[in-house]
């Protein structure tokens, strides 16, 4: 059976926020498994964080790294036979990139992709426990290494607990 099958009403809407994991195998079995329970259709959201120091300079320092991960993560997840609505730039704040298309789009749940927490960010934010507060719906979160391919052992998604 094809992951596109189904009608489009039918399909669950889920967002995945990802930055530099966005093109990960992580990501691809997270959103292979999150397909298999039922038909699925995917946004993704590229919140262009800056490195490093450079958001004290200027917020919008990470726009071509994220319009970088866009494109790769676009030409995997296309490969992959997934049903992908959409994949867009979001605000450098992560939040406020999930809650820019949380208030414009209607979603059943999110996968939250993260570097593991010695490199994350996004972790000593507690990104995935404030996603889920502010909005509500259940949160998948997904640690990916920043290699591309290649890695044997991917670890499963962790599902949030309420």
């Amino acid at each position: 059976m094809s992951q596109l099958s189904g009608l489009a009403s039918q399909a669950e809407r889920v967002l995945v926020v990802a930055n530099r994991t966005a093109a990960t195998d992580e990501v691809l079995e997270a959103l292979r498994a999150r397909a298999a329970r039922g038909p699925a259709r995917f946004t993704l959201v590229v919140p262009a964080t800056p490195s490093g120091l450079a958001w004290a300079a200027d917020m919008s320092a990470g726009v071509p790294e994220a319009r970088r991960q866009m494109r790769a993560a676009d030409e995997r997840l296309r490969e992959s036979g997934l049903w992908v609505d959409d994949i867009r730039l979001g605000s450098p704040d992560p939040l406020a990139a999930v809650l820019d298309a949380v208030n414009f789009g209607a979603f059943a749940e999110i996968i939250v992709c993260t570097l593991p927490r010695r490199f994350s960010r996004w972790l000593r934010l507690c990104l995935p426990h404030r996603v889920e507060r502010a909005t509500g719906l259940p949160v998948t979160h997904v640690v990916a290494p920043r290699a591309v391919a290649g890695r044997a052992g991917r670890p499963e998604p962790e599902p949030i607990a309420a």
